[in-house]
């Protein structure tokens, strides 16, 4: 008793569902079990050689692989066209689809002898242009098995194509290659097992098709007697031969369910082992209030060679000369309302909340999005009315968007093979890119076999070697942990160095926008707010959000003859008051806040009573986030010494003070 109760584990199964369960299954079973009782074992060889069902097999395998051959060719392209655009009437198409998988099929079989039938509406047409005549010719029964089979492979390629992220082909787009070849290359690969299942579904419905087929194309020996419809002629004449062949076609149908079970069924990339999407683990990732360090924009050299140093060595050749110098001017409208104008060899940060539009900004740049619109020129050409796989425009989303199905070597070689460079040359090309980014070891090696952070250098490798002349890259460097980090982004700056375009990076690390960029461009839904140097944005940034990203306070509101009016209430006395009524924005450091537990006296002007309402610890130091009636919440930032001297913990009520001098103030 104790072992079965020890099998039992979770919910028990209903009784009320687990019988009509029980019921269903049998009622299932139950006729399959019938063609097994009463087939005659002994004569079953006999059976299935027979003239009259040999002759009927092959002609069944010839009108099914034609079928499905004509499947293919037709619906193929159908489920892209149903998978990948929005068109007017998409849903009556799909309906068209299904129809035949539930209509009738004698029905099926009617409407094809009207349509294609020597009187029906093109039936005329065929014969007397083409000498053709499908009802009662081998054709004929082609014909049906498609209208009636065709679906299967549309609907299960269709799901297939649904399951597949856009972003593999219109990353291999912006490779340079052209959509046919993005089509061949990509899509269909790593649409495979919907392919396949859907494929070997159309195969299986069409050898066991028998309505339309003898309505349309009738029961003629030789020509459109197909194995289901032998079995139709020997249930009159042999019920045992035709049990025996009713078990061949359940046995077939049986071997296609069984190699299709679970292996076939799943959806793009879920089928993908290995530790390709996990961030590597040597480190930890730091957290934005790092950049503190970065008050004097000067880190680049501190920050990536501090990397460099804890990082393990990797020896790089020499980056190559530049051959070309490509600028930048951009006229986005949109969503994105902005213009960009920048010189060959810069990089541009681009920084902002959630929904500001930095993706949609690169997707207009690429012409993939209809949310807004790039007038583009790159150098003297003007490249806003060329197709994505034309502007020599490369794109690294965010988790590098990998083709699962090539190695590392292929990927990387993708772009200058599909810009026609000879494969002995594009490969040599993607191997030197791979020894530059410390991955040249996983050539051989496929997405699924190597962890997220050598997969994004992959990526970046990838996007090099097709040479182009904007490089959008996405958030390059989210999935790499701090060591990694540090010495890509040394790498990365190195070759940014030597890159004969513009690079445009979405970030929302102050450290990869410092070290990286020339420019930072800060953006709030869809607008440019600031677009200067690293520096100048660090010391007087105009967006709350930036200022939090480099962990300052940053408090909005209006400045007044005794400072700055807050939204709230009260007002913030500051040492450079700005004109009266310029909406501006306040920046408080972290380590200008005093915290006391008794109100202050002396020189400060500003002071507000508090309650601390969380304790972080942030490198060797705590910050504090302090609520207020009479302020916004501010962080300060002491020592754990001196949190311990004031006994704060959470709840504690405590009194902060900010000096004047303290506070910046910037126009927005």
């Amino acid at each position: 008793m104790k072992r079965l109760r020890g099998r039992t584990s979770g919910p028990r199964t209903p009784i009320a569902l687990a019988i009509p369960a029980l019921l269903a299954i049998a009622f299932l079973m139950l006729p399959l079990l019938g063609i097994l009782v009463r087939t005659e074992w002994g004569d079953l060889g006999a059976h299935l050689t027979g003239e009259g069902t040999t002759q009927a097999l092959k002609l069944s395998l010839v009108v099914s692989f034609w079928a499905l051959g004509l499947s293919l060719l037709l619906g193929v392209p159908l489920a892209w066209l149903l998978a990948r655009v929005d068109f007017p009437g998409k849903a009556v198409v799909r309906s068209l689809v299904l129809l035949p998988m539930v209509l009738p099929p004698t029905v099926g079989g009617v409407a094809l002898l009207l349509a294609f039938g020597r009187r029906g509406l093109l039936g005329p047409w065929l014969e007397d242009t083409f000498g053709i005549t499908l009802p009662f010719h081998t054709s004929g029964a082609v014909i049906a098995a498609t209208f009636v089979a065709m679906p299967f492979l549309v609907i299960s390629l269709e799901g297939a194509l649904g399951g597949l992220r856009p972003r593999y082909e219109e990353t291999a787009a912006s490779l340079g290659a052209s959509p046919v070849r993005v089509f061949c290359t990509v899509t269909l690969p790593m649409v495979a097992p919907g392919l396949i299942a859907g494929a070997a579904l159309t195969w299986a419905r069409a050898l066991g098709e028998f309505g339309a087929t003898i309505t349309f194309a009738g029961n003629l020996p030789g020509s459109t007697q197909t194995l289901p419809l032998q079995v139709y002629l020997l249930l009159q004449d042999s019920p045992e031969a035709a049990t025996s062949v009713s078990l061949l076609l359940l046995a077939i149908a049986m071997a296609v369910l069984v190699a299709l079970r679970g292996r076939w069924m799943s959806t793009p990339g879920s089928r993908r082992g290995g530790r390709s999407g996990q961030p590597e683990r040597s480190g930890q990732v730091p957290d934005d209030s790092g950049a503190l360090a970065l008050a004097g924009a000067a880190g680049d050299g501190a920050v990536a060679s501090g990397g460099v140093a804890s990082a393990t060595a990797v020896t790089e050749p020499a980056p190559p000369a530049p051959e070309e110098r490509w600028s930048l001017h951009a006229e986005v409208t949109g969503f994105n309302r902005l213009a960009l104008d920048a010189g060959p060899g810069t990089t541009i940060a681009v920084v902002g909340p959630n929904g500001a539009g930095k993706t949609t900004l690169l997707r207009a740049l690429l012409g993939l999005t209809p949310r807004a619109h790039a007038e583009l020129r790159l150098g003297g050409t003007d490249v806003t009315r060329l197709p994505p796989h034309r502007r020599h425009v490369a794109w690294v989303p965010q988790d590098g968007a990998l083709f699962p199905h090539m190695s590392a070597l292929a990927n990387t070689a993708y772009g200058p093979r599909a810009l026609g460079v000879p494969r002995a040359e594009a490969r040599r090309r993607a191997q030197e890119w791979l020894d530059r980014l410390g991955v040249g070891h996983l050539a051989h090696r496929r997405p699924a076999q190597v962890s997220g952070g050598q997969a994004q250098r992959v990526a970046l490798a990838r996007a090099l070697a097709a040479q182009p002349r904007l490089l959008l890259l996405d958030e390059p460097l989210a999935a790499l942990d701090q060591t990694t980090r540090a010495r890509v982004r040394h790498t990365l700056r190195t070759h940014l160095d030597t890159f004969g375009g513009v690079c445009l990076i979405v970030t929302h690390d102050p450290v990869e926008a410092v070290s990286l960029a020339d420019r930072v461009l800060v953006l709030d839904q869809g607008l440019a707010l600031q677009d200067e140097t690293p520096a100048e944005v660090t010391r007087h940034p105009r967006s709350p959000w930036v200022a939090r990203m480099l962990g300052r306070n940053a408090w909005p509101g209006v400045a007044g003859p005794d400072g700055l009016a807050l939204p709230g209430g009260g007002t913030l006395v500051t040492a450079d008051p700005l004109p009266a009524g310029t909406d501006a924005l306040a920046i408080i450091a972290p380590e200008a806040v005093s915290v006391h537990r008794d109100k202050p006296t002396g020189s400060p002007r500003n002071v507000w009573p508090g309650t601390v309402r969380e304790i972080t610890a942030s490198g060797s130091r705590l910050r504090l986030l302090i609520t207020s009636s009479e302020a916004p919440d501010l962080v300060a930032e002491i020592t754990p010494q001196a949190a311990a001297e004031l006994g704060l913990t959470d709840g504690t009520p405590v009194w902060t003070s900010v000096k004047a001098t303290e506070t910046t103030v910037v126009p927005t």
